[in-house]
């Protein structure tokens, strides 16, 4: 990636500490949330050790393999379990897979003096470098991840499911009040933090 190195540790931290929220949620819940957490939790480890500014592991040959293997892998294995258990959220860990390996990828596949021109960058402060990857497939991950994290603002912001019965239940949550997430809403918020940290990571790119 091609941003700030701020912009990079403030990724490692948050998705480090999604990442390892996911982890503790394995310990608990039924079969289905393990799986949706555990695949959480390697996507939010993944992102943090891709987003790592110095030495950026995915930006050489080696560290480029091991993503697309690891999350080409956890991909397919989304998409099995999508079909042959109808959850749905598993084709959202497929689609965010699959852009681990795509970023990893682009990353390395970027001419071999992209490393150089960005040292130059740092040292000079206007050499100006271009994006990896293809920026058509790179736009469409960013519409979707967008779209993904509006969509999950708006299932985690408390809103009044039925104001004019006056029934006090909340949509996110009923007889929960504001102010007290449940389960659900708290992994909710983990995939929105890691939708706005896939985001930084593309634009970056």
């Amino acid at each position: 990636m091609h941003g700030p190195p701020l912009v990079g540790w403030l990724l490692v931290v948050l998705c480090t500490a999604t990442g390892a929220y996911c982890l503790h949620g394995m310990r608990a819940g039924a079969a289905g949330e393990r799986r949706a957490a555990g695949s959480d939790a390697l996507m939010g480890l993944g992102m943090a050790a891709m987003a790592l500014p110095a030495g950026m592991p995915a930006a050489t040959p080696w560290g480029a393999v091991l993503f697309a293997v690891v999350f080409g892998a956890a991909g397919v294995r989304a998409l099995i379990t999508a079909r042959r258990r109808a959850e749905a959220h598993q084709l959202h860990h497929a689609v965010g897979a699959f852009a681990m390996v795509y970023m990893a990828l682009a990353m390395a596949g970027a001419p071999s003096d992209g490393r150089m021109e960005h040292t130059e960058h740092m040292e000079h402060g206007g050499a100006m470098h271009g994006p990896a990857g293809t920026p058509l497939l790179t736009g469409l991950l960013l519409v979707y991840f967008a779209v993904y994290a509006v969509r999950a603002t708006a299932r985690i912001v408390p809103v009044p499911a039925a104001v004019a019965a006056g029934d006090g239940s909340w949509r996110c949550g009923a007889a929960r009040g504001p102010g007290r997430p449940g389960r659900r809403e708290l992994t909710t918020a983990c995939r929105l933090s890691m939708a706005i940290g896939m985001l930084a990571m593309l634009l970056t790119l």
